[in-house]
């Protein structure tokens, strides 16, 4: 077993298992890791059985349309589900888990309070752990930054980059998060079809 409080930063990052929007791992070894714009990430971690987990997800909570075929694991509601449902499975024990909460910057300039997509993400955080119980120890939330964090299930330790909105990195989640956010407020048609 690798003792990653003994590595720089650099290293767990390059040993770390990144996961993209709509994702999450649960992991007893390896490090996990994730880059974020207005999405938010949880750390979720059992603080005495050295397992943990790190979702992404991109809105709060996701159309309730049968028709739409979108990914669910997209928002928050059905990813931190996923996620503490995978935790666990795996045997973490409720009582124990903690939380570390990240990202919802203002990437992208909102022009209405429904495109306020950071905002909106780092309360449902918030709200939804606080409805679990799940204390949330740690967060760096909101802010106009990019971020890329690092998550040692072992430890329960996370490192989080600031990443200032200049940056072409930045810029692409930007454009990534807008379409998404913008094809989510568009009212969906339903389709001509009649089922008997």
């Amino acid at each position: 077993m690798t003792d990653y409080a003994r590595l720089p930063a650099r290293e767990i990052e390059r040993l770390a298992r990144n996961i993209h929007v709509g994702d999450w791992a649960v992991e007893n070894e390896r490090p996990i890791a994730t880059l974020l714009g207005s999405c938010v990430a949880v750390c979720l971690y059992d603080q005495g059985g050295s397992l943990g987990g790190l979702n992404h997800f991109l809105l709060p909570t996701r159309k309730r349309d049968p028709l739409t075929d979108d990914d669910a694991l997209l928002a928050g509601d059905a990813c931190m589900t996923a996620l503490l449902n995978g935790m666990l499975a795996r045997g973490a024990v409720r009582h124990r888990l903690k939380a570390k909460a990240f990202g919802g910057g203002a990437v992208i300039e909102a022009s209405s309070p429904a495109m306020a997509v950071g905002e909106r993400n780092a309360e449902f955080a918030r709200e939804w752990l606080e409805r679990e119980r799940i204390p949330l120890v740690a967060s760096d939330l909101q802010g106009p930054w990019a971020r890329k964090v690092l998550f040692v299930p072992q430890t329960g330790d996370a490192f989080c980059r600031r990443i200032a909105s200049t940056m072409l990195s930045a810029q692409s989640v930007q454009r990534e998060e807008l379409a998404w956010a913008e094809a989510q407020l568009r009212p969906t048609t339903k389709p001509n079809v009649e089922l008997f």
